[in-house]
């Protein structure tokens, strides 16, 4: 890991809150994410299970956590097991964690290798009524292949079949959702580093470089600072390529006149920032542009105001689409006539702006959490309206990260350019 070590209260108080909510007498059984085959012989780059960094802080592959408050053997209340390393690993993989760097890692007293797991476990296991398992439960997930928790799940199910099997997903949706004061930091330090991205690009950019250049600029800022790369593959899209919602080839030529969309966010502790902005590859916005660029900045701006306690996720969404209707009209892309007759299973602003306003921001880039509880202090979510033109071969979106607090909220990103007037200042300096 390149970031530096995070306190180990994080993950001892997310352990904590966990066994609060479980039954009496109950078991959770927690997997880290499987190593994906890229090649004959090599995997993807790994990437931690997300509910098991939040409870453990370990960041390595073949990790078991079993958690067992009533535990009639108190040793077996908290425990941790890790792969265990060798000289022939250590040679090829490099570094694994020691039992006791685990320890400080993640609180977790009771480690041992991951061999020691099934006795363990059957030593334990029928003295509990309950049995907890995490799968994935993010609306927003769709899979074709069994992952570990699931896996895993049958081949318990197959052991223990009399014992009574329960969903950690409904608890860690509630907990995720609300960030801790180092949570806020993790992700308050990622943000800073894509600041510092998006100003390089900034004086970079002119006519006539590559999306891809523009990406290496960004990429090389980023590890630079210790981020652990990108947070999601990035969008450089200019001129026609931004109304593509989620193009990533990133492969053709900035143009002199267009208007180059971003869309990117460093990971730094496994928490993620998340970032839009709209730049003129000229150094300067058309009127035009900047008509459309500042009906953006007004939505955004109001958006952010009803991003407060109590508001409710539909009803944010319906109110957003109130302004930006408002704002394609002044622009000429709509009509009242368009507004009078329109779906209202689809609003005409979607010909327009067709994506959700905000979601929520994490571990998980677009974190889990409720879409039918109102949001609360503690979340953490983006702001990122948009318009796409396709007859203009235009698109502007902007995107900020936003915390409910108890007073009101935080724009974690007010210090990265967003005012059109900041953006040519510091593109012409």
């Amino acid at each position: 890991m390149k970031y530096l070590p995070i306190e180990n209260n994080l993950f001892r108080n997310n352990r904590k809150n966990f066994v609060l909510r479980i039954k009496s007498n109950a078991a959770a059984i927690f997997h880290a994410n499987d190593e994906f085959p890229r090649s004959g012989d090599q995997a993807f780059i790994f990437k931690q299970n997300a509910d098991f960094f939040y409870l453990t802080g370990i960041d390595q592959e073949q990790s078991i956590l079993l958690l067992y408050p009533d535990c009639p053997n108190s040793v077996y209340k908290e425990v941790l097991f890790l792969r265990q390393t060798d000289e022939y690993i250590a040679v090829w993989e490099g570094h694994k964690y020691t039992k006791e760097e685990a320890r400080a890692v993640s609180g977790i007293q009771n480690v041992y290798w991951l061999s020691d797991y099934q006795n363990i476990l059957h030593s334990i296991i029928n003295y509990a009524d309950n049995i907890y398992i995490n799968t994935n439960e993010n609306d927003r997930a769709s899979f074709t292949v069994p992952y570990r928790d699931l896996r895993m799940l049958e081949e318990l199910k197959a052991k223990y079949p009399l014992h009574n099997y329960e969903r950690s997903a409904p608890i860690m949706r509630d907990l995720r959702a609300v960030k801790s004061d180092i949570e806020v930091q993790l992700t308050q330090k990622a943000i800073s580093i894509t600041n510092d991205a998006f100003k390089r690009v900034l004086k970079f950019t002119k006519p006539g470089v590559t999306e891809y250049e523009i990406e290496a600029e960004i990429i090389h800022e980023f590890i630079r600072q210790r981020a652990t790369g990108h947070a999601y593959s990035p969008i450089i899209a200019s001129g026609k390529n931004a109304i593509v919602l989620h193009y990533i080839d990133n492969n053709q030529v900035c143009n002199d006149g267009d208007v180059i969309l971003f869309d990117f966010g460093a990971e730094y502790g496994n928490y993620n920032a998340d970032m839009s902005r709209s730049i003129p590859v000229s150094g300067r916005f058309t009127k035009r542009q900047r008509d459309v660029y500042n009906a953006v900045l007004r939505v955004m701006n109001a958006a952010k105001e009803m991003l407060v306690e109590g508001t409710v996720w539909n009803d944010y969404h319906d109110e957003v689409g109130k302004v930006m209707t408002g704002e394609l009209i002044d622009l000429g892309l709509l009509t009242k006539h368009d507004v009078e007759k329109q779906d209202a299973k689809m609003p005409a602003y979607k010909k327009y702006f067709m994506h959700g306003t905000s979601h929520h921001l994490g571990i998980d880039v677009h974190d889990f959490a409720s879409r039918y509880k109102p949001f609360e202090a503690g979340n953490l979510l983006t702001c990122e309206p948009g318009i796409y033109i396709p007859a203009e071969n235009l698109g502007i979106r902007l995107e900020n990260n936003i915390l409910i607090t108890k007073g009101g909220n935080i724009d974690l990103m007010a210090d990265i350019p967003l005012e059109a007037d900041h953006i040519e200042e510091i593109m012409n300096s």
